[in-house]
């Protein structure tokens, strides 16, 4: 099996290069050799390629950013997923994507399984979401993980943010009222190899039974200011840490406060998710 991977150099990317050895050729591009910007470019590489199995974990990521740019956000997020499902469908090949928590409003305290209605309450989320529904509506077989609170040793996210911080700063004012699962990189990436082991085992009739979206994140929840307080124990940083609403650190892209997800779904019918401390504390190791 040849299979595409997207962006492996970002953070679930470059875990995922690691974790798909073995299922198949794997060809790794980055943004240099295919710039989901570039519809053209996407085109062309998956027509040389030709894979059977396209992984994307490539998107446009910078939340705020995206409420001021939302042509490039909704390209890279919808219209390219929605190109490299054509391509795929028309090769007879399948599609791994992967998507978000922000796809819901985050009203309801409650873990949000995959039937759940979604509302998304900034571009970017509104921009994932359209990527969802563009892959579902091509007929192409396919699986989408919607994940939350992504982090990992390399790139930019939240815990090397947090590592800095506590370095340089005294203090760290986080928000408290917020509610999700941080997830590790290689939690996401050693998953989708699981599953996808097993789909190649599986036959013909695999993507048909088992296609469609999935939750995807560590188990329990947490805050932002429970995330970083375990930051800093596993790593031994010393750093006063005050609690904050988000009312008290406002940004240009509305957040979710509950952006929990149920993954009891993939966890019957694949695999078990590790508890979010547990992968946090792998990470650091």
């Amino acid at each position: 099996m040849k299979i595409l991977l997207t962006g492996n150099t970002g953070q679930v990317g470059y875990e995922l290069e690691r974790s798909l050895q073995g299922l198949g050729e794997i060809v790794a591009v980055d943004r240099t050799r295919m710039d989901l910007a570039n519809l053209d470019q996407v085109r062309e590489v998956i027509r040389a390629v030709r894979p059977q199995l396209i992984v994307n974990p490539a998107a446009y990521t910078a939340v705020d950013k995206a409420e001021s740019e939302p042509e490039l956000a909704y390209r890279v997020n919808a219209e390219a997923p929605a190109l490299m499902a054509a391509e795929a469908r028309a090769l007879g090949a399948a599609l791994v994507h992967y998507s978000t928590d922000y796809v819901f409003d985050g009203q309801s305290p409650e873990a949000r399984v995959e039937t759940d209605p979604v509302a998304p309450l900034n571009v970017y989320g509104a921009s994932k979401l359209a990527g969802e529904q563009a892959i579902a509506a091509s007929g192409v077989p396919h699986l989408i993980f919607r994940t939350s609170w992504v982090y990992g040793m390399r790139g930019k996210n939240f815990l090397l943010t947090m590592l800095r911080l506590a370095k340089e700063r005294g203090e760290l004012r986080i928000v408290d009222d917020q509610h999700g699962a941080p997830t590790w990189s290689r939690t996401i990436a050693d998953t989708t190899a699981l599953i996808l082991a097993q789909a190649r085992a599986g036959g013909a009739g695999w993507w048909s039974e088992n296609g469609g979206i999935y939750h995807l994140s560590s188990q329990g929840r947490t805050t932002w200011c429970g995330f970083t307080a375990a930051i800093l124990e596993e790593a031994g940083i010393a750093c006063k840490l005050v609690a904050i609403t988000t009312d008290q650190y406002p940004l240009p892209a509305a957040r979710p406060r509950y952006s929990a997800l149920d993954s009891n779904r993939l966890q019957e019918r694949f695999v078990r998710l590790p508890a979010w401390r547990d992968a946090l504390r792998l990470c650091l190791r």
